[in-house]
């Protein structure tokens, strides 16, 4: 018997170890349509991989867009399951599939579970990390919390490598810690740039601090809705008061005035 745990034991070491030195410029990767940060991951996100995502202050419904902007890269058409911790929908309030249809995704697909602690969330995310039917998994958890420590990380990792499904972690008051994930991105609302017409396009504050295989950075970017892509911000000059081409006449009575004048 402790043969058999020793080699078990050593088999989950080496899994943990392949995960924690494998070169991810290999796996496949999803471009998010941002140029700068795709160059910075080297393609694009990196499938079969976890990835955290930090609210910065009382910016989470900031990175509650950015993710599902994030999920809805990688999943494609295939479903998403997203896990929120009862105390989330509390501070933060419920997902608005209406709003989510807004964005351009497709509310058909997401699959929502409520988790009534931590220990529920990781342990359902985990789970859903094996399926491989899944496109993506978000697990979303609210403030400083013991039980997400490295090792739970290291499971979450193992199974999205495993089953090639991506996992998606939305942290809101809360600090990075150690962890296995492969980018950790903090996000904030971004001033939307003049535009004339009432609404225009989220716009996000995004800071890469932490790439595995690369390097991180910090960008605005404008989630296109009909795309369903990130973009640059583009540049949008001050606006300026047309001529009254309607009253030339106008114009050249004022011209004559103040040379007569």
């Amino acid at each position: 018997m402790t043969g058999a745990r020793t080699c078990t034991l050593a088999t989950l070491r080496g899994s943990i170890e392949r995960i924690e030195t494998h070169d991810a410029t290999a796996a496949d990767r999803m471009a998010l349509g941002h140029a700068g940060a795709d160059a910075a991951l080297q393609g694009g996100l990196a499938l079969g991989a976890v990835h955290e995502v930090f609210a910065e202050g009382r910016q989470s419904a900031a990175a509650t867009g950015f993710i599902a902007g994030l999920a809805r890269r990688v999943t494609g058409r295939r479903p998403l399951l997203w896990v929120r911790q009862d105390f989330t929908e509390i501070e933060s309030g419920a997902l608005s599939m209406s709003g989510w249809r807004e964005l351009g995704l497709d509310p058909r697909l997401v699959v929502t579970v409520r988790a009534p602690d931590v220990e529920t969330a990781l342990r359902t995310s985990a789970d859903a990390l094996a399926c491989d039917a899944l496109g993506a998994v978000v697990m979303e958890i609210w403030g400083e919390t013991r039980q997400f420590d490295l090792v739970a990380s290291r499971k979450l990792s193992l199974a999205a490598r495993m089953s090639g499904v991506t996992g998606l972690l939305l942290r809101l008051a809360a600090a990075p810690m150690p962890s296995t994930a492969e980018t950790r991105w903090i996000v904030r609302a971004a001033h939307s740039p003049p535009r004339h017409e009432a609404w225009g396009a989220p716009m996000l504050d995004t800071k890469l601090v932490r790439n595995r295989h690369g390097p991180v950075g910090h960008w605005i970017m404008e989630w296109k809705c009909d795309e369903c892509l990130f973009r640059e911000t583009p540049a949008h000059p001050q606006p300026v008061a047309a001529a009254p081409a309607d009253r030339p006449h106008q114009a050249a009575a004022f011209t004559q005035r103040r040379r007569t004048g």
